[in-house]
């Protein structure tokens, strides 16, 4: 699915080539806009992380990400993971990083990057496709709502699954 395309008036997305000059530039760019965001953390991106992400990416086997453009201009961002489920036996997508520019939230882009997620995820045969959001982000999760996306749990009798971390830096 490297060549594929979701479109929406004028809106595409391609799959990123981490070696690509422009579609580097725009992830860096995306990522950059989505960390100075309250939804993400309000804080600008290390230089390191600048410098190190794009060949890092492309060494990482099991990344995925896609740009939607208008035009020339890049204005969504999907940064996804495969990972494994045991219990299925089959790859899962997650997608680690959801990003629609500012000026272009609620036109749809979100809807793309999350359709194209979708197929890319059923051409390599994952179970499911997984995602974090804030539980204050009310707009993400209504754009997660709308995709079909739902808080996890095994039973209803268990709990919904919270995610935890445990920072080693």
């Amino acid at each position: 699915m490297s060549g594929a395309q979701v479109s929406q008036v004028d809106i595409s997305v391609v799959k990123v080539n981490y070696r690509h000059p422009k579609q580097g530039a725009d992830l860096l760019q995306l990522m950059q806009h989505y960390a100075t965001d309250p939804m993400g953390g309000a804080k600008a991106l290390p230089d390191k992380v600048i410098e190190q992400l794009l060949p890092t990416l492309a060494s990482t086997p099991t990344a995925l990400s896609l740009l939607a453009y208008q035009g020339e201009r890049a204005v969504g961002l999907a940064n996804c993971f495969l990972a494994f489920s045991t219990f299925n036996c089959a790859p899962i997508l997650n997608i680690h990083d959801l990003v629609v520019h500012k000026g272009m939230r609620r036109q749809g882009v979100g809807q793309l990057l999350l359709t194209a997620a979708t197929q890319h995820a059923k051409a390599l045969d994952c179970c499911k496709i997984t995602l974090e959001v804030l539980s204050e982000n009310t707009s993400a999760r209504d754009a997660y709502v709308k995709a079909g996306f739902a808080p996890y749990q095994l039973r209803p009798d268990t709990g919904i699954a919270e995610f935890w971390q445990k920072p080693l830096t």
